[in-house]
């Protein structure tokens, strides 16, 4: 397996010549050039609303036709059923919306204390609306890891919502396992993925709906959610009439932001160019992620370890799988304290609930949160050595 060279890659970052370490990734990464060109070259071409007959209309669709097979190729799913939006956020609003239409009184839902709340609340305020039950999945405070789902399933179930990676502590909980019971009942499952596709190889097959947003791995603000086209056929949302009622259009409302297209493309393009070999883009991707993996989980360990040796320092996330993602607090030190002091030495760790507002409350965080430092393919010794120096210059 070839190395994991950080240095090339850094060098694809104009941001980075700011001089900044850069540990604000879970909230949105830093961008590539070959990504910003990619969405100038389509901003300033001949483009038009999709169409075959005029350069300009086969521009247009040609980039929804790649942009759908490119996060295909990144998450395991059909091209097919590949919707794109405004963001995760809006996408689920769509989706929970579209759903509830066939509850009611009796139907229950499921969503977990560890997801960020645009996993949650559009869930929680369509079953509301629809007359149908929420049951809470907690997760263990001490170990951070989600509790078993099974005793709150029921032939009742109509839909399970859970992250596949939590934004706030990195928790990464067995989907396979969670899935495997929700197969025994007839909910669907409904997967955040927000969080987990910039740090680990996907394959979407364990969910029936996969949403995750590219500015989390490198690519333009948009949104994505991937499903079956079969499943996307029994969906009914709300839309224009004249518009179209084909999958995955019938989803997307309004005309695609060419320009972010091209710019996801791009970034998938970029990952998959992060050292991995294979005989086409997916099997490059699985193998640059599994690369990028090796790298982010050494720097994190390293990181985990010297911050654990400050007697001031308390560690929160404690999971067995994780993302390179720490959340920390400093005794003595509000957290948005602790984010202005690191700022004040280049480092970027910002502070908060980062809104998993129920992963904070349940961990006794309150709605302040604490301190998150997430890593990227661009953290470097250096950057880990930075942050730990902050810290430390914070607590003497």
């Amino acid at each position: 397996m070839p190395d994991f060279d950080v240095d090339a890659v850094r060098k694809q970052f104009p941001a980075l010549s700011e001089g900044a370490a850069h540990f604000d990734g879970p909230g949105g990464s830093q961008t590539p050039q070959a990504v910003a060109d990619a969405v100038a070259r389509t901003m300033v071409s001949a483009i038009s609303n999709r169409g075959r007959l005029t350069p300009a209309e086969r521009r247009a669709d040609d980039i929804v036709i790649e942009a759908r097979q490119a996060m295909a190729d990144l998450l395991g799913a059909d091209p097919g059923g590949v919707v794109f939006g405004r963001s995760m956020t809006q996408l689920t609003y769509d989706i929970s919306r579209a759903l509830a239409k066939t509850w009611g009184p009796g139907d229950e839902v499921i969503v977990t204390k560890l997801d960020h709340d645009a996993n949650v609340r559009p869930w929680v305020q369509a079953a509301e609306a629809a007359g149908a039950t929420v049951r809470w999945l907690a997760f263990d405070p001490a170990t951070t890891e989600l509790d078993d789902i099974t005793p709150l399933l029921s032939d009742r179930t109509k839909l399970v919502a859970v992250t596949a990676a939590s934004n706030l502590l990195g928790t990464r909980p067995d989907l396979d396992a969670l899935a495997a019971a929700v197969r025994r009942t007839d909910a669907l499952l409904y997967v955040d993925g927000v969080h987990l596709t910039a740090h680990a190889p996907v394959d979407m097959a364990f969910a029936d709906f996969y949403a995750c947003s590219p500015y989390k791995f490198f690519g333009p603000h948009c949104g994505v959610l991937a499903a079956s086209p079969a499943l996307l056929e029994t969906i009914t949302p709300d839309k224009l009439l004249p518009s179209s009622n084909a999958v995955p259009e019938r989803f997307e409302f309004g005309t695609l932001p060419y320009e972010l297209l091209a710019g996801t493309t791009a970034a998938i393009d970029f990952i998959a160019g992060l050292g991995g070999v294979g005989e086409n883009r997916r099997e490059r991707l699985l193998s640059s992620l599994m690369l990028l993996e090796i790298h982010e989980d050494t720097l994190r360990a390293e990181l985990e370890f010297r911050l654990a040796a400050i007697d001031a320092v308390t560690l929160h996330g404690k999971a067995v799988r994780r993302t390179p993602t720490l959340l920390f607090s400093v005794a003595g030190h509000e957290p948005a304290a602790v984010s202005a002091a690191l700022a004040a030495r280049g480092v970027n760790a910002p502070s908060g609930s980062f809104y998993a507002i129920e992963t904070a409350r349940h961990l006794g965080l309150g709605d302040t949160g604490a301190t998150r430092a997430g890593l990227a393919p661009y953290t470097n010794q250096s950057d880990v050595d930075r942050l730990v120096e902050a810290v430390e210059h914070l607590v003497n």
